[in-house]
């Protein structure tokens, strides 16, 4: 039973002071077991309450049968002081929801990981299952005696097979973990600057077969780690809230990290067996700085409800990709953000499905619906928000801010009205206006250029100001000059640009699309590689990339772009995030007879790029012409060569199957046994074109026997986009089994059908067929809530599209 906002108020007031005492034992591989020892004040004696658990049995209260029902175990009579005691016997699950189990198919080594969030913890453990009532966490787990167990709390000792672990500060129930395996570590003693000479103990873990890789890059992850740590514990006023440091690459993770406070925890693909790409290593830096901001934003200050979830995400968002540039080394970030995090916050903002960064609390009606609002919006669109917020009021009022708040709130909770308050004492500006326009409202604003004469006019259609700076070019794209401007309500005249090329929002500091004027469109298509700013460069390119998407620009002139200019492109980012745009834009937007033309020009972009040998650029183009080629001699080369890098390996055998041939396939399972070979190969295998293939693949896939990992990798391959005649009957299919297993699956499974949605170049009259059923589907309300939000997107998807 889903928590509902009214019943969360309501025991927020009752319960305060919470304690945690937890065994946990891991040694069957059947289920495991957990006894709770929870010890909490109540408000008003001989009120009721209840606590949460799902999917528990042989649950005891007390020593005696609890009153269980509904996933919730009955709180009768409350003294001022109690203390319950809960036994169960608890399931694992193979969906990364909740006590996940994952045998590596590398050496049949078992792992247990207590994935949590939102209302997940409760199939761990039993609790009070809201952000706004807080606990210790005191925890000691029994597990096999090869194995490294971690949590929270900083280990405090081991006798036997049993790990106990540190009382913990406070933090919310949806934060908590523990993970268990025969995991490979590198740890070290970080210096802490509270006490002269004191450090604290940091690590990062890695699943055994795993090895290699974890000491291949242990140097790089922990600079990147050091870098970011004294970082944040030197602009932050708070102290580091907790004992240690632990980061995991751990299996069957739903979500691309996870803040466990003292125990972040990152999908093991972090962790890849070959080279990564450069927007790969970006995305690694970004998302250690991200996760690491959390431990202030979201674990020591946390939001009393959902709706209030983009003061974590929003504001670790924006520091992932801050601090991996000023701390971590990787000064390109805001670049990677504006080629390919900023575009998935416009696509979100363009749909029905689109709500404030700073929803109304009613709005929030239970965690469903919460879940389905951790978006591009919560994320991408609020990091942008604060990058223009910080940009406006000036990073020293910004930060005092931010300390201001972190110090009034810590170990507690804070709404937005609390960081109002806190940005409203550092400056003089109106901070609560700007939340207003930019937290409170949906959409984003149009900065157009025209002219007067030679003079460019800047004006915005739309609501916000916006504080950007505004460069100008000469016909060659070469720079002339920048300026600061304030774009309101009335249009900005650039006399001292007369006659000169005009990009606005050329650093990119705010969230708004741009159309230039004519003369500067002009000479922009014919000297964009010319522009010296990579960033500036990634800005244009989004914004060719939004003209297409809105039928401004045909997807034949976007192609003849990058025909004509990302062959010259020597950055990786911006190379790399083009490349995943232009494939994005053909898939969705152009004519079924046109997608096989187009997408074999973004092939020979991609081997010019490995016949180059630019090594920053070679690794990602060799994916996608692996993908994309039909050259199938050039396919089987590669698989016959030892130094490919395995990703490329992977890629060729799955276009190999897509081609007719799933020959390979056997033969790289058996030269890759990881879990990444594993879903790789589910893809290859769901990709061969024959009736019989398709067949089979489809009923694994609607089983529910898949994980949710090997659901996604399967429903890639099974949508081959050249595909579409021989998958004709599986679209009706679709709607039903997919509908049928969301509904008896939970969240992240619900998610998964949602993002095996068939993107196929299909005819418009079956577009529109499709659309018919999944809008019927949805209709009826039976679609749960997570999966009727994506469906919902991709219908909106399907219109832009027709």
């Amino acid at each position: 039973m889903p928590l509902l906002l009214p019943e969360a108020r309501e025991r927020a007031l009752l319960v305060t002071d919470v304690r945690t005492d937890l065994h946990l034992d891991l040694t069957s591989t059947e289920h495991f077991t957990v006894e709770a020892r929870i010890a909490f004040r109540c408000t008003e004696p001989g009120a009721s309450t209840f606590l949460e658990l799902t999917g528990a049995s042989d649950v005891t209260l007390d020593g005696r049968p609890a009153a269980y029902a509904d996933d919730r175990i009955a709180l009768t009579d409350l003294a001022e002081d109690n203390e319950v005691v809960v036994t169960a016997r608890m399931p694992y699950v193979t969906d990364g929801d909740g006590m996940t189990v994952t045998v590596d198919p590398a050496d049949d080594e078992r792992y247990v990981c207590a994935h949590t969030s939102m209302d997940i913890a409760q199939k761990v453990v039993p609790c009070f299952d809201q952000p706004d009532i807080k606990s210790t966490f005191t925890v000691r787990v029994t597990a096999p005696s090869h194995w490294t167990v971690l949590a929270n709390g900083a280990l405090e000792g081991r006798d036997g097979d049993t790990w106990s672990f540190a009382t913990t500060p406070p933090f919310s129930s949806y934060l908590f973990t523990l993970v268990g395996g025969p995991w490979v570590s590198v740890t070290w003693d970080e210096p802490y600057a509270p006490a002269p000479g004191s450090t604290l103990p940091f690590g990062w873990h890695a699943r055994a077969s795993q090895e290699r890789e974890l000491q291949r890059d242990a140097d790089e992850l922990r600079r990147i780690t050091s870098a970011c740590f004294q970082h944040y514990t030197t602009v932050f006023e708070p102290e580091y809230p907790y004992a240690d440091y632990q980061q995991v690459f751990a299996p069957g993770l739903n979500w691309g990290a996870m803040e466990f406070p003292g125990c972040v925890v990152f999908r093991d693909a972090y962790l890849p067996q070959g080279t990564p790409t450069e927007l790969e290593k970006e995305w690694v830096a970004s998302t250690i700085a991200h996760e690491m901001a959390h431990m202030w934003f979201g674990d020591l200050v946390t939001m009393k409800w959902w709706e209030d979830s983009w003061l974590n995400e929003s504001f670790a968002d924006f520091m992932g990709y801050d601090v991996a540039g000023v701390a971590a080394g990787y000064t390109d970030a805001w670049t990677s953000a504006a080629i390919t995090r900023k575009p998935t916050g416009y696509r979100a903002d363009r749909r029905r499905s689109s709500h404030p960064i700073a929803e109304d609390t009613e709005k929030i009606v239970d965690v469903d619906t919460a879940f389905a609002n951790f978006d591009m919006i919560t994320y991408a669109k609020g990091n942008a928000a604060l990058a223009q917020l910080g940009h406006w009021l000036g990073q020293d009022d910004f930060l005092a801010g931010v300390n201001r708040h972190l110090t009034t709130h810590a170990f507690g909770n804070a709404t937005l009205a609390d960081f109002l308050d806190s940005l409203d004492a550092a400056t003089d500006k109106d901070v609560r206006g700007w939340a207003q326009a930019w937290l409170r409202t949906t959409g984003f604003d149009t900065l157009v250029v025209t002219r007067d004469g030679d003079v460019p006019v800047l004006t915005r259609e739309g609501s916000r100001s916006h504080r950007i700076t505004v460069s100008a070019y000469d016909d060659a794209m070469a720079l002339v000059g920048s300026r600061d401007v304030l774009v309101g309500d009335e249009p900005v005249r650039l006399e001292d640009f007369a006659g000169r090329v005009v990009v606005p929002n050329s650093g990119d500091e705010t969230f708004a699309v741009v159309r230039p004027d004519e003369q500067s469109w002009a000479a922009i298509t014919e000297g964009l590689s010319d522009v010296e700013s990579q960033l500036t460069r990634a800005v244009l390119w989004w914004t060719a990339t939004d003209l297409t998407e809105s039928q401004v620009l045909a997807v034949d002139d976007f192609i003849a772009l990058a025909d004509r200019h990302l062959r010259r492109e020597r950055h990786p980012l911006v190379f790399e995030g083009v490349m995943r745009a232009l494939q994005l834009v053909v898939r969705r937007y152009d004519e079924p007879g046109e997608v096989a033309a187009h997408l074999a020009v973004v092939a020979d972009i991609a081997k010019g790029a490995v016949d180059g040998g630019d090594p920053l650029l070679a690794p990602g183009a060799a994916r996608v012409l692996a993908r994309l080629s039909s050259d199938r001699d050039l396919l089987v080369d590669w698989l016959g060569q030892d130094d490919v890098d395995p990703s490329v390996r992977w890629a060729a055998v799955h276009r190999l199957a897509e081609l007719g041939d799933p020959s390979h396939i056997d033969a790289e399972v058996e030269r890759d046994k990881s879990v990444s070979g594993h879903h790789a190969s589910l893809s290859a295998r769901a990709a061969v074109p024959t009736e019989e293939a398709k067949a089979a693949t489809w009923e694994r896939l609607v089983s529910g026997e898949l994980s949710t990992h090997e659901l996604d990798a399967t429903g890639t391959g099974f949508w081959g986009w050249e595909q579409a005649d021989l998958l004709r009957p599986y679209l009706s299919r679709y709607v039903t089994d997919g509908l049928a297993l969301a509904r008896r699956s939970g969240q992240a499974m619900a998610d998964s059908v949602g993002d095996a949605f068939p993107r196929l170049p299909l005819p418009v009259d079956v577009r529109r067929e499709l659309r018919a059923e999944v809008a019927a589907a949805l209709a009826t309300g039976e679609a749960p809530t997570v999966l009727a939000r994506s469906w919902n997107d991709h219908l909106d998807d399907l219109d832009r599209t027709l």
